[in-house]
């Protein structure tokens, strides 16, 4: 792509992100501009900083896009790191797409990570790359309680995929 100053190349990140369909990763947006990885990690820091609305997610990064008419909800879970594929992968079955976790750390206070995770292949992807390494869930982090930001189409949608939680003994209670 030839030579191109700091904020020239922001812009042009800012364009690519808006209008993928799918995340793009710091590596390929490196080799399209010819630089490494971690400019690019600095350059979408610098375009967070700016409050440009960039998600990572382990895929890459996305624009942070609101769906207008869907239902946003928050479920409490608990359970091992053993049964988080099931968790996730029981939400997405039932028309939910996991839009974070968070748990409240002791020390640390709320830590969020975004998921995005919609279809059962994003759940493979993550829990393969998750895997492979010697990586923490944040869930454990707090002895396996999170919670989860979910979308769906409605309230109903919502309830039907709580209810499924709470059969398989996920869902946290006092």
């Amino acid at each position: 792509m030839g030579y191109m100053g700091g904020v020239e190349r922001r812009n042009k990140i800012l364009e690519i992100l808006r209008e993928a369909a799918v995340p793009v990763s710091a590596s390929k947006l490196a080799e399209q501009f010819e630089v490494t990885r971690q400019v690019i990690v600095g350059d979408v820091a610098l375009l967070r900083a700016s409050n440009q609305d960039i998600i990572a997610t382990p895929r890459g990064y996305t624009m942070f896009v609101p769906v207008s008419g869907r239902y946003i909800g928050k479920i409490a879970c608990l359970h091992s790191r053993l049964d988080t594929a099931k968790e996730l992968n029981v939400i997405i079955s039932h028309g939910g797409e996991v839009l974070d976790v968070n748990v409240s750390h002791p020390y640390y206070g709320d830590l969020s990570g975004p998921l995005n995770l919609s279809t059962s292949e994003d759940v493979d992807r993550f829990m393969e790359e998750f895997n492979m390494g010697e990586q923490v869930l944040l869930s454990e982090l707090t002895g396996g309680v999170h919670l989860h930001t979910i979308s769906c189409k409605n309230k109903a949608q919502f309830d039907k995929i709580e209810k499924e939680l709470e059969k398989l003994g996920f869902l946290y209670k006092d």
